[in-house]
């Protein structure tokens, strides 16, 4: 049983860095949309942050929509991935706090939920990189 348990946990270590792989694509895609939506009415979205109190409205759309799109390329390359977590989590902060805390947990209405889920997602890549399968790994292997 021993033997079976030390096999059975070395097949499973070979399967880290696509976790970290498919981890990274998931979190991609969910910022994609809302990226895109931010730059298809950037305008629209200054305005919305505006009347949500957010201050230096027009700015802070041009950030966040910056933010979510650079980060769907850098994670999806594995590029500066620990790097665009940072951002990505605080626009998942500022989100929760301005759009969703009082929506309640559950996703379904608008709560926290998805948010809080990408924020550990986040903190997942941040705690143990990008994996092999990506730009940061073969950086790292150069410098080496």
């Amino acid at each position: 049983m021993k033997r079976f348990l030390l096999r059975a946990e070395k097949i499973a270590d070979k399967g880290q860095d696509f976790a970290l792989l498919f981890l990274r694509i998931v979190l991609a895609y969910g910022f994609w949309e809302p990226a895109k939506k931010k730059w298809a009415d950037i305008n629209a979205i200054a305005e919305w942050f505006g009347s949500l109190g957010i201050p230096s409205p027009k700015l802070n759309a041009y950030l966040a929509a910056s933010t979510e799109m650079a980060g769907v390329f850098l994670l999806i390359l594995g590029l500066g991935t620990r790097f665009i977590s940072f951002p990505l989590i605080i626009t998942m902060l500022v989100a929760i706090k301005t759009v969703h805390w009082t929506n309640g947990f559950a996703a379904g209405e608008n709560g926290f939920e998805i948010p809080l889920y990408y924020m550990l997602m986040l903190f997942v890549l941040i705690t143990f990189g990008a994996g092999k399968i990506s730009i940061d790994y073969l950086i790292k292997r150069n410098i080496k």
